[in-house]
């Protein structure tokens, strides 16, 4: 299902995607959350004084937000862009591919509430599969790959070191593809994808790809869920 959906079609997408929703969610849903370890020691960070930032690309940035929006601990999450070569890339230059960036989100989080090791096990069991390369459901691209930017050799280390600790645990039944590369720019995307899901709860690509990621954030996660900050 593609996210560029004409007005005129989507009320009548709104009711089938609710109808498969709800068929989906009495046998599985699309895309169940994965009952994953919690992270190791070496998958951790020191938790320092104030806030920190991490950046992570796992599809569409509508989902990718609105996970993390419900995630305890997390000030703010930003949809963007990071990991390509175009300076201040728009939308339209990223999805065609010709900029080399990713969809990305912008995690700004206290430590004192929720570790970064904890938001790499919601990045990896509820946010997005990261055994798909370069697409994530029915979105295609190198724009949608599955990536962690880190910002510094703590980071790598926590996420190289979860990434371990998953292939050991054989969690998935296809590899990781997730890369952990260095963070360099993160370019915020327009504001009409800013807080997406929360504006448009009824927008088919919503109701059938992304809520069902918050809504197993709460049941898998229920220590780290809280309702949407303002």
């Amino acid at each position: 299902m593609s996210r560029r959906i004409g007005p005129a079609s989507a009320a009548i997408l709104v009711v089938v995607a609710v109808v498969l929703v709800l068929v989906r969610t009495s046998a599985g849903t699309a895309r169940a959350a994965v009952q994953l370890p919690a992270p190791s020691a070496a998958a951790q960070l020191t938790a320092g004084k104030g806030s920190d930032t991490a950046y992570f690309a796992g599809g569409c940035f509508w989902g990718v937000e609105a996970v993390f929006e419900h995630t305890k601990g997390v000030e703010s999450a930003v949809s963007g862009f990071s990991g390509g070569t175009v300076a201040s890339p728009s939308y339209s230059q990223v999805t065609s591919e010709s900029t080399g960036h990713a969809e990305t989100v912008r995690v700004v989080y206290d430590p004192s509430q929720v570790s970064y090791g904890q938001l790499l096990q919601i990045f990896f069991a509820v946010v997005h599969d990261p055994t798909q390369l370069n697409r994530q459901g029915p979105d295609v691209g190198t724009h949608y790959r599955s990536a962690i930017f880190h910002a510094g050799d703590a980071q790598r280390n926590a996420a190289t070191a979860y990434i371990a600790q998953l292939t050991a645990a054989k969690v998935f039944s296809r590899p990781i593809v997730t890369q952990v590369v260095p963070f360099d720019r993160f370019y915020v995307a327009e504001e009409y994808h800013q807080d997406f899901a929360a504006k448009h709860p009824n927008h088919p690509y919503i109701v059938y790809h992304d809520a069902p990621k918050v809504a197993h954030l709460k049941r898998e996660f229920a220590g780290l869920y809280r309702d949407r900050a303002d």
